[in-house]
């Protein structure tokens, strides 16, 4: 019988994260809070800008966004933000969405699967992503089931369960 496997990534729908970006958008240039303060969030190439004439305002709009991020169902661990700094007479907040696991948070993931997991599985990084194999699919659901228990700074999506 063949090995049954599946590929662990961290991947973002750009189409969501730009729906969940205009709808924050949206939001700011009607709320009245925000009236005569010159918020804005906008793309600047791969990252998000937030403007606005306080620091307050700043993260106001931010929180605006991660709101919308999540009701499109994008996980905060996602998202990297800075702190607001100061531009003239206005201060910025520069986000970017990450995708793709890092070779670090690759190693603790396939540490984890050592450690903690049936003995039958295998892990290997490829890339930016993880293949997981065993001959037992229970134990493939057993590792699902501990690294959605884990609490890692990653966001982590399971495909090409076969």
């Amino acid at each position: 019988m063949a090995d049954s496997s599946f590929d662990i990534v961290s991947k973002i729908d750009r189409q969501e994260a730009d729906n969940a970006l205009n709808q924050a958008r949206k939001e700011v240039e009607q709320r009245y809070d925000f009236k005569g303060t010159d918020s804005s969030i906008e793309w600047s190439g791969e990252s998000i800008l937030i403007k606005a004439n306080s620091e307050e305002r700043a993260k106001a709009v931010l929180d605006v966004f991660q709101t919308k991020l999540i009701k499109r169902g994008i996980s905060l661990k996602s998202l990297e933000s800075g702190e607001p700094t100061a531009s003239g007479k206005e201060y910025r907040i520069v986000s970017t969405l990450k995708e793709g696991i890092s070779q670090e948070n690759a190693k603790k993931i396939g540490k984890l699967i050592r450690d903690e997991a049936p003995k039958s599985v295998k892990s290997q990084i490829q890339g930016d992503e993880l293949r997981v194999q065993s001959k037992s699919r229970d134990d493939l659901q057993e590792v699902i089931r501990i690294l959605k228990a884990a609490d890692l700074d990653v966001d982590l999506q399971f495909i090409n369960y076969r």
